[in-house]
């Protein structure tokens, strides 16, 4: 799970070099291309109006002339960071229009950490708990329909191509709540070691699956499969019945927490290929 004991360590977010992290990925045809991000994307702080009130977040699109599709990304537990802004910068880049929303917006203005957090810190964790209860499927359906409306009130969306959604760690499951919260716009749903996907919850994630019209990625940490290897073939399973496709597979030797920068168990190479997985699917789903 990603916001129990499934967390390894320390993670420290400085502000991640924008040029290093900007690096466009090896391109699907394995030819590196190189550019920086900063020079080619715009970057905005902005306030959406939810039902439960105003969320801040973060928006990135690219500057070149044009419409892109939209993408809804959610972070980890630990909520809109630098290492977060450096994504949205990334993949806008690629040809996006990306927004990334504070989680705890109810409670607290992001960044809701500042430098250093250690997961084997009570004390650390105990300042996430309470925020992290504040985020609920009921809460998550009707941000994502304001967040999901917000993109497409942006001129640089192109509202004629679906959207996309993406998350890590606890963002896996709210990615599946916005697939079911707003399924004419979302064609694509990606799951970056996700906790809590499929449970025996009466409103587990995979339970919505056959609410959405999108194609998947899910994209399973090794110690996560570890500690239960029956979800994996679970979801297999749902996503058949759902009829639905699905890429579901497990990164071995890649730990919890594997994509993303400041992680004490950041893993580059895996985490640029689930980079790249995300980039085909992109490409495939949404054009």
């Amino acid at each position: 799970m990603c916001d129990d004991d499934i967390h390894q360590g320390l993670v420290h977010d400085p502000s991640v070099s924008r040029r290093a992290f900007g690096l466009m990925t090896v391109a699907l045809t394995g030819v590196a291309t190189v550019a920086r991000a900063d020079d080619t994307v715009v970057e905005k702080d902005v306030e959406i109006k939810t039902p439960d009130g105003t969320a801040d977040a973060a928006l990135f699109y690219p500057k070149a002339k044009g419409k892109f599709p939209a993408v809804l990304l959610w972070p980890d537990v630990m909520s809109l960071r630098p290492v977060f802004r450096d994504m949205g910068r990334r993949l806008a880049a690629a040809g996006y229009v990306v927004l990334v929303p504070n989680l705890y917006y109810r409670v607290q203005k992001a960044p809701v950490i500042q430098g250093s957090f250690n997961f084997a810190n009570p004390e650390d964790r105990a300042k996430l708990m309470p925020m992290r209860a504040t985020v609920t499927p009921e809460g998550t359906a009707k941000d994502a329909v304001a967040y999901i409306a917000f993109l497409d009130a942006q001129p640089q969306t192109n509202k004629a191509k679906k959207a996309g959604v993406q998350g890590y760690c606890m963002g896996g499951p709210l990615s599946f709540q916005t697939a079911a919260a707003v399924p004419g716009r979302i064609a694509a749903v990606a799951s970056f070691h996700g906790g809590g996907l499929l449970t025996a919850k009466p409103d587990s994630p995979h339970l919505l699956l056959p609410k959405t019209k999108a194609s998947y990625l899910i994209e399973i940490a090794d110690n996560d499969d570890k500690q239960d290897p029956t979800v994996k073939d679970k979801l297999k399973v749902a996503f058949a019945e759902a009829k639905l496709p699905a890429q579901v597979e497990v990164f071995e030797g890649a730990n919890h927490g594997w994509t993303v920068k400041g992680s004490q168990v950041y893993n580059e190479e895996a985490a640029e290929r689930a980079w790249s997985n995300l980039l085909a699917l992109y490409k495939q789903a949404l054009g």
